[in-house]
Parts: C-alpha cells; structure tokens; sequence
C-alpha cells in the first residue's frame, strides 16, 4: 500500500492534544483558569472503562482536571440525574461527559437533556443539536468534529464536493452531515436500508462510513481517488484461534486500491475522539469565563 493514502489518525491527534496542552497551560497562566472535566461512569462496560481510563489520563497530561464519578450499576436514574446536577452547579467543571451505553433502568435521553449545555462537551443536548443544524456553533460532537479536521487537513477547502455520510446515528452520522453542509459539501446520507447503496457510494469524493457493521463497504463501491473516512470498530476474530482483531466498516484491504486517501482501524479516526473531547472542554471553559476562544 501506498503510505501517502493513510491518514495517520494518530499524529493528527497527538498534535491536537499538544496544541490544547499548550493553550490550556496559557489560559491558565493568564487567567488562573484550570479547565475542568468530569467523566461519568455507571457500571463496569468493559469497553467504557478503558474510554473513561484513557480520557482521565490524557486530560491530566493536557493540564487540566479530571473530575470523574464512578457509579454502581444498579444507580438508578434519580441518583444519575442528582450527579449531573451537581456536576451543572460546580464551577471547577467546565465538561461534563455521561458514558455511554447505560444500564436499562436509566433513559439516556433523560440523563442527556439534564446536562447543562454550555457543558455538554458530547455535543449531544437538543440545544447543541439544534445550533449545529441552523450553523450557529454550540458544541459538535467529538467524532465527527474530529472527521472534519482530518479531511481538511487532506483536502483543504471542501467546497461543492459530493459527501455520502453512511449511517444516520445522532453520534455520528447526523452530525457529520451537518458539518459537511456547513463546510460547503453536497450531502447525501445513506443508510443499510438505501436502494442500490454501492451505487451511491460511488458518487462520493468523500465518503464517510458510520453503519456498524464489519467490513460492508466493499472496495468497488469507492470511487476511484475518494477519500474514505472510516468510523467504525467492530471486533472480529482473528487468525489466531480465540483472538480478535478490530476492523472498520469499509474492507481496507479491497477500499486501499480504490481510495486516494483513507483512515485505517485501529489508528485512524479512534485516536481523534478524545483529543477532540480535550479541544471542546477547552472551549466551554473559555466560553463559561468570558475568555476568547483559541483557534485550535
């Protein structure tokens, strides 16, 4: 494979995260503001305590607070809600972040819409759904903002290209279309149940799939020279009995001769999520302190 068509999701964020270190360590030099995040963590997912782990590391070594609350799995959803509530009201947290999935007692919409706004560094209230969509900021959403700064880092202005965004979640595939159109692109978004969907994922120069399922996107569905943004990580199994391996959506392996440009699983968009998550909880402190904003 020809190296000059990875997109290298780790040094991407591991400059992002140096650049969010280094404002962090100014803003606090200049205005003795330590931002502040707060992880919250109900059950013992395995998946989600390596996520929480890493972010609570990766926060403190961007100077700023971790604040995390570890919950028992049969919290119930009143006891949720009374944390979020005092995270809301705690002006040492700047970011609050609910791991998902919760237990089956707790309505994620309900812990979602008790966050206050300016601190919903997952970019998940309606409030900030609502601003993305009419283009008038609020928080974006971690993966897909991070999806964004890797394809314009590749491909600079994004203007008139044709962006099919497979997958329409609220996490990643309705906000990514919202960032596209905002970037100027013309947006379709497909789906599993899309007619002909290889068909219309050939008329994509971007292409980004977010179904969640192993492997679908097939290599001839690329159009020749496209830039493939693949978000999924699903386990497979692997050649070794009893082992797994990760792998995307798209099959690198057929989609790498037909992409100009794409991201591999592990290694490409995955590392941007939580440097991304720092980026945002940088913001919101500066946002809650009256403080300009740095480009970053």
């Amino acid at each position: 494979m020809n190296a000059d068509r990875r997109i290298d999701g780790r040094a991407f964020a591991e400059n992002l995260r140096a650049r969010v270190t280094e404002e962090t360590a100014r803003i606090k030099a200049e205005h003795g503001l330590t931002p502040g995040l707060a992880a919250v963590l109900v059950g013992e997912d395995p998946a989600s305590q390596v996520y929480v782990r890493n972010k609570n590391k990766q926060t403190i070594e961007a100077g700023m607070n971790s604040l995390g609350e570890t919950l028992a799995v049969d919290t119930s959803e009143a006891d949720l809600l009374a944390t979020v509530e005092k995270l809301n009201a705690d002006p040492a947290v700047h970011g609050i972040l609910v791991q998902l999935p919760l237990p089956d007692q707790i309505n994620p919409n309900a812990v979602i819409d008790a966050i206050e706004p300016a601190k919903d560094v997952d970019g998940f209230h309606l409030r900030n759904v609502g601003l993305l969509a009419t283009g008038r900021g609020g928080m974006v959403p971690c993966t897909p903002l991070g999806c964004e700064m890797l394809l314009k880092e590749r491909l600079g202005d994004l203007t008139g290209l044709n962006a099919v965004v497979v997958g329409r979640s609220n996490i990643v595939g309705k906000p990514m279309a919202q960032l596209l159109l905002g970037a100027n692109c013309t947006v379709t978004i497909a789906h599993s149940r899309t007619a002909d969907l290889p068909a219309v994922c050939r008329e994509a120069d971007i292409l980004i799939a977010a179904v969640g399922r192993a492997q679908m996107i097939k290599g001839d569905w690329i159009k020749p020279g496209a830039t493939v943004i693949d978000v999924g990580i699903n386990r497979v199994p692997a050649e070794e009995e009893g082992k797994t391996r990760l792998v995307g959506d798209v099959a690198f392996d057929e989609a790498v001769e037909h992409a100009g440009a794409i991201t591999p699983v592990p290694g490409g968009v995955g590392p941007m999520t939580i440097a991304c998550l720092l980026r945002n909880t940088l913001v919101a402190a500066c946002r809650q302190n009256n403080i300009d904003v740095p480009d970053i």
